[in-house]
């Protein structure tokens, strides 16, 4: 059979909550277009009900999680970049069309994005000894700080940079212990779905990660206000009016909130964006009598 007589096969692109692939509870989907308006796809339209099931599916992910070793995490971020690496023309297309892109720049920025992943991999076990370390006290205690993760991370990620941006989001926020809900780009949300099923192959333990297609404006007040979301990453809350809702919405359980700013996604990150989302914890633990032999450890 030519190809010219071949019915083509249509992606359908669903959620990707809990390790699993839903549609929109609501049934919902909306047109996804490219740079000049022609159809692409539809996604799913995600309700508050959708939101509500991610939340709690990232709740219960994030013992595990947490707890886990800071190496373990490293060699399963590391694997995603691996299975990206293995699936990279499908991204290259995607983010050509969801961009405007020529073929070589959609793949440069793919390029990128992998390596985001990889630096932010070989940062898992290392985020600790530059944030945390042993502090001098007047007395016989051990005075030790380290950091631990907030907990969920609601991320709304950027609307232009529809992957290098929602990988330098995610990435930071799950290396070092958080768990996140993720609002894709609501104009090109077709890569954040397509990561979605790499990263349900790449041993990365179903709900660490829950990522929604559809409105901002429409999910973000919910999880903004939701007792359960303990921090908000406003990145691509571009509206100054959705932003500011959001971050008052956040303050009813003192969430920690990293606002909306300009950001140049090709630079390097530096660490901020790990430690927007740590918590410290300062431990003090007597030494023993010192004498003037030294101590008694």
């Amino acid at each position: 059979m030519s190809d010219a007589n071949r019915l083509s096969v249509f992606k359908t692109y669903k959620l990707y909550v809990g390790g699993k692939f839903p549609r929109s509870e609501s049934g919902r989907v909306y047109e996804v277009t490219d740079s000049k308006g022609k159809w692409l796809a539809n996604a799913p339209l995600s309700s508050r009900k959708d939101a509500r099931d991610a939340v709690v599916a990232a709740r219960k992910a994030f013992g595990g999680w947490a707890g886990a070793t800071a190496y373990n995490r490293g060699q399963i971020l590391y694997r995603v970049a691996e299975m990206l690496e293995g699936r990279k023309g499908q991204f290259v297309h995607e983010v050509a069309h969801a961009e405007g892109l020529s073929k070589n720049k959609a793949a440069e920025v793919v390029d990128a994005a992998i390596d985001r992943w990889v630096w932010y991999a070989g940062w898992t076990d290392k985020i600790a000894q530059v944030v945390g370390g042993a502090n001098p006290v007047a007395g016989p205690y051990f005075n030790l700080s380290t950091p631990e993760p907030t907990g969920v991370v609601t991320v709304v990620a950027p609307q232009d940079s529809s992957f290098l941006g929602l990988v330098s989001v995610i990435a930071p926020v799950i290396a070092t212990g958080n768990t996140a809900v993720v609002i894709a780009s609501e104009k090109a949300p077709l890569p954040a779905l397509s990561l979605g099923e790499v990263l349900a192959t790449s041993d990365l333990p179903g709900g660490v990660v829950n990522i929604l297609s559809g409105k901002a404006s429409e999910m973000g007040p919910h999880l903004a206000a939701h007792q359960d979301v303990n921090a908000l990453d406003l990145t691509g809350a571009t509206d100054g009016d959705l932003a500011r809702d959001l971050e008052i919405a956040a303050a009813d359980n003192l969430k920690r909130v990293l606002r909306p700013r300009t950001e140049d996604f090709t630079e390097s990150p530096g660490t901020d964006r790990m430690t927007a989302f740590l918590e410290t914890k300062t431990v003090w633990h007597p030494t023993g009598s010192l004498g003037a032999s030294g101590s008694s450890y």
